[in-house]
C-alpha cells in the first residue's frame, strides 16, 4: 500500500510585516483600525514549501489543504494561498476574537483528523504575538514527532510511496539533520525558502477552488477554548540614549567606569 502526503498548512492573518505597529490609546494592544493586513511571513514560507514539495515529488503528494482560524477577512490570505498552488482551504471563523496557541492547536487537531492529514507544515511563529507555540502544542496533542525551525526539507521514498522526511534545522554553531517517518509536524524558519508571487491568471483560477467555511463557536463548541492568558499592558520600549564615540581604549574604559558598567 502506497503512502502519499496529505499536507495541511495552517496560515494566519497578521498586520503586514512592512508596517510599524502602533499601540492603541488604551495601551491594551496594537492599533488595528485602518491598518494593512497580510499573511504571516512564516506561514507564507510554509505555503511555499508545501508547493515545492509537490513540484519536486509529484508522485508523493496527494493533496495540500490550507486552514486559517480568524476573522472572515482571513479569506484573503487563503485565496492568495490557493492562487499560489494550494488545492483547497478551510476558514474557521472566529469573528474578531483573539485565539491563543493552545486553542489553535486544539482546533487544528480536529481538522487534521477530519482531513486525514499526515504532514503539517506551519510557520514557526506569528509576527504579532511571537509565541512560537502552536506547532509544538499540536504535535503534543496528536502525539506526533516534530521538527521545528526547518531550514531544508527533503521527502524520501520510492515509486509513489513516502518512507520518511529529512529536515535540516539551524542551531547555534551549525546545523542539525533529523529524519522522521510520517505522520509529522514541521515548523518553517525564515531561510527555508523565498515565497513566490501569485500570477494574475492563478488569482482568477483560485476563485473557483473550494473554500470551506466553519464556525469556531458552532463547529468546535465542544472544545475547551477559554482564554488562559491576559494582557495587562502594552507599551513602547524606552528610547535608547544616543551613543558617543571614543578616541581610544583608555577613553572607552573611563567612560564605562563613569557609567559603573565595569
Amino acid at each position: 500500500m502506497s503512502t502519499k502526503l496529505n499536507i495541511l498548512v495552517p496560515v494566519k492573518r497578521v498586520i503586514d510585516f512592512a508596517i510599524k505597529p502602533r499601540i492603541n490609546k488604551a495601551g491594551s494592544g496594537i492599533e488595528k483600525a485602518g491598518v494593512k493586513f497580510s499573511i504571516n511571513p512564516f506561514c507564507d514560507i510554509a505555503v511555499e514549501e508545501s508547493i515545492r514539495i509537490r513540484e519536486t515529488n509529484k508522485s508523493f503528494v496527494d493533496k495540500i489543504h490550507a486552514v486559517s482560524i480568524g476573522p472572515s477577512k482571513a479569506q484573503d490570505i487563503l485565496r492568495s494561498s490557493l492562487a499560489k498552488g494550494i488545492d483547497s482551504a478551510t476558514l474557521v471563523d472566529a469573528k474578531e476574537e483573539e485565539i491563543e496557541p493552545l486553542a489553535v492547536a486544539k482546533v487544528l487537531k480536529k481538522i487534521v483528523e477530519s482531513k486525514g492529514s499526515n504532514l503539517v507544515i506551519l510557520g514557526k511563529q506569528a509576527i504579532d504575538d511571537d509565541s512560537n507555540h502552536t506547532g509544538q502544542m499540536l504535535a503534543g496533542l496528536l502525539n506526533w514527532p516534530q521538527v521545528t525551525n526547518a531550514a531544508k526539507v527533503t521527502v524520501n521514498g520510492s515509486g509513489d510511496s513516502v518512507t520518511s522526511v529529512t529536515v535540516v534545522r539551524e542551531i547555534d554553531g551549525g546545523e542539525e539533520t533529523l529524519e522522521a517517518e510520517l505522520p509529522l509536524i514541521i515548523t518553517a524558519d525564515l531561510r527555508l525558502n523565498e515565497p513566490r508571487f501569485a500570477s494574475l491568471p492563478n488569482i482568477m483560477k483560485a476563485k473557483k477552488k473550494p473554500l470551506e467555511k466553519l464556525s469556531l463557536e458552532k463547529d468546535f463548541g465542544e472544545l475547551d477554548l477559554k482564554q488562559r492568558l491576559k494582557v495587562l499592558k502594552v507599551e513602547e520600549p524606552k528610547e535608547r540614549e544616543a551613543g558617543v564615540k571614543v578616541k581610544n581604549v583608555d577613553e572607552l574604559i573611563a567612560k564605562l567606569k563613569d557609567l559603573k558598567a565595569i
